[in-house]
């Protein structure tokens, strides 16, 4: 009982005497400047340590009852300058004094805390207060600690040892299973500040940021009033932006540094970016959805923001754990402002563009500079698209969808700019056809936009770039090469007219050649004939491609070269060797002038296209009656060529080639010789030197289709026929014997006198020069469906094959004064009957035969052998084409 009393006592003398050199001190605590090990065992200075000491000594007070005495005194003034170190490092000292059991005593640390003379339940009631004390002070940690004072960051430092030392206390010496761990209890505090510390930033925005930060003398004055997010403006975002970011560096560069006692659990600076990024996202984010449908500021407004915001981003919260790895989500919100940016920036880019090309045309289309080949528009077109991409490059999207987004987004505007850019020049292109010089930097502007585009394809990701963006810049590439192709081809044809001048100067210097060596005997060479046929056109090609070479992009060159080569291979087939066809009794009197124009300028591939598009006009209804007309002026061309001139055209056409190679710097020796113009031409040469036979021959087995104008133009009627093969069995002789029963359904229409239709039988095939080859039958009166069952019988050599033959059926209705005209006709291949012998049906009747390329170009050197009797019918019946019938009324079916 005295015991009690005396420890009693020794707590009032110790508080006592604390309380009072505290008052004596202005309220703080004096602490003793001891050093040493025992150092935590002196409580006051001199004079008042030698009383303690004294009074413990005399009625022996234990120093761990002295030093939770004092732990107890100092705990009423933990706030105090450099108490909190103190306390730490009496705390320690009283755990280890529990907690390190000597070798000799089995006690546990409990045990010997709970026979503690202090009082169990006292200490640990000290201790629990204090730590909710310490949480709450911490909490607040910016307040009690501002970062300004050295002294009270070393005060932080310690207040966190001391919660660290509770934690132990709680573990080790009262052996709690599980006591709060010091780290997450300072977490929970630092977040905790953070979270008030957001709060009062948001809610004194502009009242903080102005007495952070500079402001700007220029900046909208402000009502006082508002001291939140406004819609017509952004600019409280970024100086919210602002003031976090002041707060972040101070807990990285001042608290960071003090609390790094959990160096692997707590990383402030990391925590404070990682919460202050939370608060701020939320907020951002839905204020961001509230602008959206509002929109009452500039989409360059919200760019800007959205710049501050991935700084922010980037700078402080990538790295930074949770969001370390994770695609962040405030490009989601920003997403619709950027496509409204690029949305506008469509028609920023396409007013540009036409101030652009004005102003290079006010130039006189100079080039951008001394190595360069195309003009400044195309520069100022990419700078301006460049200048764009950039902008969105360096929002530097983490977000792989978004940005697919944006790059597809992008892709349309560079279609629409590029588009509008080659139709302006497409719409201008034929004014400076005459300029050469000027139509050759025009083309070089489309072809440095492929050239930019291609550029432009990488840079925004290459062959990494999302599908849909590739596809469209693919398809703008491809639209891009199709409108270099059709200026090329603009541009070679107004050279056509001057090609064609000197072609026909080719033409009339070819004629002049002789027609060579003997029959029998070997060509004499033609190659220095051949220079003086070129001679015209080498003059004009020449010139101009030397311009050329000098003016044009390589791939715009071979491009113009191209075409060019494809017009000089035309021009030189079309007039000098398969010139129009020339048989007058082809010509009827009602041929028009259109007409003539018409066949005269339609190219040989373009005929059949010409007889379905034009048939039954009335300036075109005898087109091919005027691909056969005689033309004065290419009256020295319709003379056909001898082998001698097919020589030197040979000759000739190598040497072209050899110039439109030019070495390896213009088109490639496979293009040429490949080219279908140049094949078609040496067809139509080698086709001279065959017979008239052979070409007949050639045409039989070629042309299988030539009843499709039924099928495209529909049938006039039908015809039954039977036709019968026989082989002599001694001399092996063919006959042919074909028996016309009957016409049906005949289309011809009279306006009056008579219709009298008659059926003309033609066997064509080689080698008929000396036989009969054609039979008619006679003529029935006003007969729509007439019977004739008349037989008839050609002959043909046993050295022939019965497939390189057929027959040619015409109804035609009689004239007594004038020439019979052509109701329809239809074609039977023998070699489609030759197996079976015989065959009897109902032929089709077409208003023409149909051809293709080839026998067009058989056709054309045909009619040039006009003392040639077998090809003058030939092409007489093959070029016939049924003219418009009388208008009236049609006769009975």
């Amino acid at each position: 009982m005295t015991f009690l009393l005396l420890k009693a006592q020794y707590t009032c003398l110790h508080e006592n005497l604390f309380h009072y050199l505290c008052e004596e001190n202005g309220g703080a605590v004096t602490l003793p400047a001891a050093r040493g090990d025992d150092a935590w065992k002196i409580y006051f200075n001199e004079n008042p340590e030698e009383i303690v000491d004294e009074f413990a000594m005399r009625y022996g007070i234990e120093s761990i009852y002295q030093a939770m005495t004092h732990f107890h005194c100092l705990s009423t003034k933990y706030l105090c300058a450099g108490v909190p170190a103190v306390m730490s490092t009496l705390l320690a000292n009283i755990n280890a004094y529990y907690a390190h059991t000597t070798a000799s005593s089995a006690v546990s640390a409990s045990d010997r805390f709970a026979a503690s003379n202090f009082g169990k339940e006292k200490f640990v009631k000290l201790l629990d207060q204090l730590h909710n004390s310490l949480r709450i002070d911490l909490s607040m940690y910016r307040n009690n600690f501002p970062a300004s004072s050295a002294e009270k960051l070393m005060d932080l430092k310690s207040t966190v040892d001391l919660l660290t030392s509770i934690t132990f206390f709680r573990m080790k010496v009262q052996e709690l299973s599980s006591p709060p761990r010091a780290s997450t209890v300072v977490k929970d505090c630092v977040k905790a500040c953070l979270r008030s510390t957001y709060q009062f930033l948001f809610e004194n925005c502009y009242e903080l940021f102005n007495r952070e930060f500079q402001v700007d003398p220029n900046e909208a004055k402000r009502d006082p009033s508002d001291h939140g997010p406004q819609l017509d403006s952004v600019d409280f975002w970024h100086k919210l932006i602002g003031l976090i970011i002041s707060v972040i560096e101070e807990d990285r560069n001042s608290y960071a540094p003090v609390l790094n006692q959990f160096p692997q659990e707590l990383n402030i600076g990391q925590l404070s970016a990682a919460t202050m990024w939370s608060l701020f996202a939320v907020d951002m984010k839905y204020a961001l959805e509230e602008h959206e449908q509002h929109r009452l500021c500039k989409s360059s407004a919200y760019m800007n923001l959205h710049f501050k915001v991935k700084w922010l981003y980037t700078e402080y919260v990538k790295d930074v754990p949770p969001y370390c790895g994770a695609v962040p989500e405030y490009p989601a919100w920003f997403e619709p402002f950027v496509m409204q940016w690029l949305n506008e920036n469509d028609d920023v880019s396409l007013e540009y563009l036409t101030g652009a090309f004005n102003r290079d045309k006010r130039d006189g289309f100079q080039k951008s500079s001394e190595h360069a080949l195309f003009s400044n528009s195309v520069v100022d077109v990419f700078t301006q698209l460049t200048q764009c991409f950039d902008v969105v490059s360096k929002l530097e999207c983490p977000d792989p969808e978004i940005w697919k987004r944006y790059m597809k987004r992008f892709a349309k505007t560079i279609v629409k700019v590029l588009v509008a850019y080659a139709d302006i020049v497409k719409k201008e292109f034929p004014e400076h056809l005459k300029e050469e010089r000027v139509a050759c930097i025009l083309m070089n502007n489309i072809q440095q936009l492929r050239v930019q585009l291609e550029k432009m394809f990488e840079a925004m990701g290459g062959n990494k770039l999302e599908r849909d963006a590739a596809d469209i810049l693919n398809d703008l590439q491809q639209s891009l090469n199709s409108t270099l192709d059709e200026l090329a081809s603009m541009f070679a044809i107004s050279l056509e007219m001057r090609i064609t001048a000197s072609v026909k100067e080719l033409g009339e210097l070819l004629q002049k050649v002789g027609g060579g060596a003997a029959p029998g005997q070997p060509q004499p060479p033609a190659h220095h004939e051949a220079d003086e046929v070129l001679r015209p056109l080498m003059d004009i090609l020449d010139g101009s491609l030397t311009m050329y070479a000098e003016s044009c992009e390589k791939t715009v060159l071979k491009r113009l070269l191209k075409e060019l080569w494809k017009i000089v291979m035309k021009i030189l087939e079309k007039t000098v060797v398969l010139p129009p066809m020339t048989d007058k009794t082809m010509m009827l009197k009602n041929l028009t002038n259109n007409a003539k124009n018409l066949a005269a300028n339609a190219k040989i591939e373009d005929m059949t296209q010409l007889f379905k598009s034009t048939v039954g006009k009335q300036d075109v209804k005898h087109a091919l009656s005027g691909v056969m007309d005689i033309s004065k002026e290419h009256l020295s061309a319709e003379k056909s060529l001898t082998p001698k001139q097919c020589a030197v055209l040979d000759a000739a056409l190598d040497t072209i080639k050899q110039y439109f190679h030019a070495g390896g710097n213009g088109l490639k020796k496979t293009f040429l010789e490949k080219s279908p113009e140049l094949q078609s031409l040496r067809y139509a040469l080698s086709l001279y030197t065959q017979t008239t036979d052979t070409l007949i021959r050639t045409f039989v087995t070629s042309q299988q289709n030539q009843d499709a104008a039924v099928a495209e133009e529909g049938s006039v009627g039908e015809i039954s026929l039977q036709v019968d093969l026989f082989t002599h069995p001694a001399t092996g002789e063919h006959k042919i014997t074909v028996k016309v029963v009957a016409a049906n359904d005949l289309k011809w229409v009279i306006a009056s006198g008579m219709f009298r239709p008659f059926i003309e039988v033609n066997l064509i095939g080689p080698h008929l020069a000396d036989k009969k080859r054609k039979f008619a039958t006679k003529s029935k009166s006003n007969n729509w469906s007439p019977k004739f069952n008349e037989t008839f019988h050609f002959m043909v050599s046993a050295t022939e094959q019965l497939e390189l033959f057929e027959l040619h059926v015409c109804v035609r209705d009689y004239c007594f004064a004038r020439e019979d005209r052509l109701v329809g006709v239809a074609v039977m291949r023998l070699a489609d009957i030759e197996e079976q012998g015989s065959c009897a049906c109902w032929l089709p009747l077409g208003t023409r035969v149909k051809m293709d390329e080839t026998g067009w170009t058989i056709l054309r050197i045909l009619s040039q052998r006009h003392s040639d009797e077998v090809a003058r019918e030939f092409v007489k019946l093959k070029s016939e084409m049924r003219a418009e019938a009388p208008t009236g009324t049609p006769g009975p079916t």
